[in-house]
């Protein structure tokens, strides 16, 4: 019988977050010591996907590593597709095709965003509707200049970016979470060429006759696009404001014990006595905190570092394997030591 197949878009070159992204790709760059893919990996396990595929280009060994591990931790079936060349969101569906035959449903998910999409719900507007695609959509963040997904009142899309559409009257402008539902049948209308094809502007204008149709998802959704985004992602998971139950398998607080309110510490991670936590903070396994520094608030420091005396890290992350030296401050940044041996 047909099931469903997850596909996580991990391809691209994550410029915005340069240059973490020239040790990692952006969906394998760690959230709270988890990399990124795990949490679009673990919304998929979620809504009963038991088979997904990633496609690489970037860093291609390192962003399989991360997607690997993290499906084999929630229990999911992988496969990879490589593109040599950037093929974009509409050519990786075509590159992968062989991988998402059969496929009741495909759920294409962006692998380098954090939403926590309510892909039960997507799934079941999806069906109900008959559409070729269902683009998850959210109102537009404040004070950004996304290009918008324009929709009928009732949410057939009708343009995007304001020229690929026919457009219409009294459409309302929302935002694209990056996050979509797909019928198989869609995969007959991605063109072979251009070899890089974009589904919002060449595939998905020409079906915008009810076929294309929007579903609105207000969960928490952050593009992690610039180091800022980064640091609020960490800050917004520690002071509790994602909902961790969309996210089953996926949890990075739940690998470590509470050490007072807002506080945690992973397993052999030690706190000198004269070194001061402020909460929300965590603090990874095996990571020493030296007397006189400072960790805290809304801080993250990963596993096997060492803060020396007289450090402060304030409203920052700190990566697996860093060592700040005595008297560092570290203040609205990101501290990445040399990358593991994996």
């Amino acid at each position: 019988m047909a099931e469903p197949v997850g596909m996580v878009l991990c391809a691209g070159l994550g410029t915005r977050l340069r240059p973490l992204t020239e040790r990692l790709p952006k969906p394998a760059v760690p959230l709270c010591g988890l990399p990124l893919v795990r949490w679009p990996l673990a919304l998929l396990a979620a809504a009963g996907v038991r088979r997904a595929v990633v496609n690489l280009h970037h860093l291609p060994r390192e962003m399989e590593r991360a997607a690997r591990t993290s499906a084999e931790a929630l229990g999911l079936s992988l496969s990879v597709s490589e593109e040599p060349v950037l093929a974009g969101t509409g050519g990786a569906l075509r590159e992968a095709r062989r991988l998402l035959r059969d496929a009741s449903e495909i759920l294409l998910l962006n692998g380098d965003v954090l939403f926590a999409a309510d892909l039960a719900s997507a799934r079941a507007a999806h069906r109900r509707s008959g559409a070729l695609a269902t683009m998850l959509l959210a109102p537009m963040p404040p004070g950004t200049a996304y290009a918008a997904v324009e929709a009928d009142d009732g949410l057939a899309v009708r343009r995007i970016a304001g020229r690929f559409g026919p457009g219409g009257q009294e459409l309302a402008p929302w935002h694209f979470t990056g996050y979509h539902v797909l019928s198989p049948a869609l995969l007959d209308a991605v063109p072979a060429l251009p070899f890089d094809c974009d589904v919002n502007r060449h595939v998905y204008p020409r079906l915008m006759d009810g076929r294309i149709r929007g579903h609105v998802d207000r969960g928490y959704w952050n593009d992690l696009g610039s180091p800022a985004g980064y640091l609020r992602a960490h800050s917004d998971l520690l002071e509790g404001r994602i909902d961790g139950a969309r996210f089953p398998g996926a949890d990075p607080l739940a690998a470590l014990r509470p050490s007072g309110p807002g506080l945690w510490l992973g397993e052999g991670a030690v706190v000198e006595p004269g070194a001061v936590l402020r909460a929300p903070a965590a603090v990874g396994a095996g990571t020493r905190v030296v007397a006189g520094a400072t960790v805290g608030p809304r801080a993250f420091v990963g596993g096997d570092c060492a803060v020396g005396a007289g450090a402060r890290v304030e409203e920052a992350v700190v990566w697996d394997g860093t060592v700040l030296p005595a008297g560092e401050r570290l203040q609205g940044a990101v501290a990445a030591g040399p990358l593991r041996a994996r």
